[in-house]
C-alpha cells in the first residue's frame, strides 16, 4: 500500500481524504498494525486509483 501511495505521490493525509478513512488508520495499516476488512481495502484501492488486486502484488 505504501509503495502505491508514494508512487502516486500522495500523502497519508491525502489518501485518507480520498478513501474516507482517518489518517491514523492509513498509517497503522501501512505499518501492519491494523487488520483491514475487504470494505476498507476497496476504499483504499479507490483512493489510490488502482484495482484491489494491485494492493496484493509484490
Amino acid at each position: 500500500m505504501k509503495k502505491l501511495r508514494t508512487k502516486a505521490k500522495i500523502t497519508q493525509e491525502e489518501l485518507s481524504f480520498r478513501s474516507g478513512l482517518h489518517r491514523n488508520y492509513i498509517s497503522d495499516s501501512e505499518r501492519g498494525r491494523r487488520n483491514v476488512s475487504l470494505k476498507v481495502i476497496e476504499k483504499i484501492a479507490e483512493g489510490l486509483g488502482v484495482e484491489v488486486k494491485d494492493l496484493f502484488k509484490k
